[in-house]
């Protein structure tokens, strides 16, 4: 019998162990500046802006020219397009930002996850 442990036998089982351990870790994942709920409420924003401001300056013209209803329901629809076409934008640009990093998104009504498959 011998003395002690062997050396040698202790820092391979210790490499061993040490490999271990940082296989399990969790990798640390760089946060995506888009999420998705950043990006829905970015949407939302968006269009409500656009529609209280149609409102707005509808309603405020409609005040000074005693025109009510008139120039308020042609203002809001003009915010309501205003804040549609900035949503639009909005997602052309994340889009792009998407493709340029080299995201591959599942294409919208399809079950795969990507197009390869």
């Amino acid at each position: 019998m011998t003395d002690g442990p062997d050396p040698k036998r202790l820092d391979a089982l210790g490499k061993k162990l040490d490999a271990a351990r940082q296989a399990k870790e969790p990798e640390v994942v760089e946060e995506s500046h888009y999420t998705a709920a950043r990006v829905g409420w970015q949407m939302v924003t968006e269009l409500v802006v656009g529609l209280l401001l149609g409102f707005g300056i509808g309603y405020g013209i409609d005040s000074l020219a005693d025109t009510r209803p008139w120039f308020m329901l042609i203002f809001t629809m003009l915010g309501f397009a205003a804040g549609v076409r900035t949503m639009m934008r909005t997602a052309k640009e994340i889009q792009a930002k998407n493709l340029t990093e080299g995201a591959k998104a599942a294409p919208i009504g399809n079950d795969k996850m990507y197009d390869d498959e």
